[in-house]
């Protein structure tokens, strides 16, 4: 028999930590009026979600824009687990101290190539639910 499952909302410090710990998230979008989602490095500035993408991909139609953002870890084993949402809206960054801070060697994009175009999400909302083993 499986154990009991609790599921537990999450404030946003919590929230905030668990983005903190995980190199990788989904970025939600609306391209060409259909659901479009790209997994990216991401790296986290105070609230703000940061994402590095080439000049000229689909990053370039964003700025403006609302989108979701989700990471989350799951173990398939106890089915447990937990996830993080933001809500906000895309800026692209453009003061040059700001990039200088973020162009930290350490949160470089996995993918290969030129990455220098650098998108901020400003979040609206900040949520998370965590599925953790019962209490029996």
């Amino acid at each position: 028999m499986l154990p009991s499952i609790d599921i537990e909302e999450l404030a946003e410090a919590d929230c905030l930590e668990l983005l903190r710990a995980e190199p990788v998230g989904r970025l939600v979008f609306t391209e060409r009026a259909l659901p479009a989602i790209r997994p990216v490095n991401f790296v986290l500035d105070g609230h703000d979600v940061v994402v590095r993408s080439a000049p000229g991909s689909w990053a370039d139609r964003l700025g403006g824009s609302i989108v979701a953002f989700e990471v989350d870890r799951i173990d398939p084993a106890t089915h447990t687990g937990w996830s993080v949402v933001v809500l906000g809206k895309v800026a692209t960054v453009t003061d040059v101290d700001t990039l200088v801070r973020l162009s930290d060697p350490r949160h470089r994009p996995w993918a290969p190539g030129r990455h220098d175009r650098y998108l901020r999400i400003r979040p609206g909302t900040i949520t998370g639910r965590r599925l953790a083993l019962g209490r029996n």
